[in-house]
């Protein structure tokens, strides 16, 4: 069973916080962080992304990276932006996007879970993404990235966090993206006891939503830090699945392979139904697909025996990779090949089109968002997702509850 913990959270003070809270330093280019900071001082970004305060030629990954991030943190403390907290709580973090709500506990999870399986993964991890976030919270003593983890809904838990919202907030703000956060606290021992209690033993797994190489540069720290209880822990965010919502997740590539359009047509026709509709084509069931090409949009319905029943064949994104973008555009690694780009479908599908008609790339695809069940499914079985599977939005801000580990 799952085990979590509360902790003194370094947060801003409430007339800092929308100040403060960022995106995740990992959806945002060094470019494109230094632009959303520039004129905020408190921005967490000269903390998650402290290159931007740094000469333009500096290499992100150099010792002097790390060591401004240290020095603006220690920075924030000093000049009282942010604060520990007196004692452990747990947290209650809600964002609002389009009047959808998610709600979700704010906690330390466990290393140990983690590394005996009971939180699940479904993405593999790349070396020199884990060592730049070994490096930032080895040197600023800090886990300013919370991982987004979901759970199987449990009644109790949900009672508790409905309580919660019911009550005043530490912080509530909306940021110029118009997503709302809202956060409270849990103080309460009794109530924070019970929590402890019910993941102990009613949650048997907990999955990791967003954020594998947080969690696996975490398990790492844990024994380059052995001395350190702290660093045994992880900063989290935990979701009922009901609350959750998977965004489509889609792709663009650059040529047909040196195939011409009729060609290409001929080769797709062998393992799709290919009708040409009169707007972009968002697919509303599984197994269907919407694809833009020279000024026209296409709904793609998968045939019979192009895909299997296992949790990772039945994918939508399998059956595009094995009946279309492997044998048709030769594209065989989604994570290496530079032909293929992956869009978020927060962008939308006009994103799509602006990259075709750009002429940068060629053709693009649609395609129905995975389930959070899916998820479950293929991290139960122990499989790793495709690459680029999963899109959630909205997205959690650093800098509004960090983990301090020294």
């Amino acid at each position: 069973m799952i085990s979590i913990s509360p902790f003194k959270a370094l947060r801003p003070e409430a007339q800092f916080a929308k100040q403060v809270a960022s995106r995740p330093y990992d959806v945002l280019s060094t470019r494109e962080a230094k632009v959303e900071a520039e004129g905020n001082p408190y921005s967490f970004l000269h903390i998650t992304k402290s290159e931007i305060d740094l000469p333009a030629n500096i290499d992100v990954h150099s010792p002097e990276v790390y060591q401004k991030a240290k020095e603006n943190l220690d920075a924030f403390i000093s000049r009282s932006v942010l604060f520990s907290e007196s004692k452990p709580c747990y947290y209650i973090y809600q964002l609002m996007m389009n009047d959808r709500t998610q709600t979700g506990l704010v906690c330390c999870s466990s290393v140990t879970d983690y590394e005996e399986g009971l939180i699940k993964k479904h993405e593999l991890t790349r070396p020199e993404k884990e060592q730049d976030r070994i490096n930032h919270i080895k040197t600023t003593g800090a886990q300013t990235g919370n991982v987004f983890l979901a759970f199987r809904d449990v009644d109790e838990i949900n009672d508790i966090l409905e309580k919660g919202t019911a009550k005043n907030p530490i912080y509530n703000f909306t940021a110029d993206d118009r997503v709302q956060h809202t956060v409270w606290v849990i103080s309460d021992e009794k109530v924070i006891d019970r929590i402890t209690e019910i993941f102990k033993s009613e949650v048997d797994a907990t999955y990791i939503a967003d954020g594998h190489h947080r969690v696996a540069s975490a398990a790492k720290v844990k024994y380059v830090l052995a001395d350190n209880e702290e660093a045994g822990h992880f900063l989290s965010t935990l979701f009922p699945a009901s609350q959750l919502k998977i965004m489509d997740y889609n792709r663009v590539v650059k040529d047909l392979n040196g195939l011409s359009e009729e060609e290409f047509f001929d080769k797709l026709n062998k393992n799709f139904s290919v009708t040409r509709v009169s707007k972009a084509f968002a697919p509303n069931e599984p197994h269907d697909f919407g694809m833009y090409l020279n000024h026209h949009w296409y709904q793609l319905a998968a045939l019979d025996g192009t895909f299997s029943t296992d949790p990772i064949g039945i994918l939508d994104i399998t059956i595009l990779q094995n009946n279309l973008l492997e044998p048709v555009l030769g594209i065989k690694d989604q994570r290496t090949d530079t032909r293929i780009d992956f869009i978020g479908g927060i962008r939308g599908l006009s994103e799509l089109e602006d990259r075709v008609n750009s002429g940068e790339w060629k053709v693009a695809f649609s395609l129905y968002p995975v389930t959070i069940q899916q998820l479950f499914d293929i991290a139960d079985s122990n499989n790793i997702m495709p690459p680029k599977s999963t899109w959630f939005e909205p997205k959690l801000r650093d800098g509004l509850l960090t983990h301090l580990i020294a």
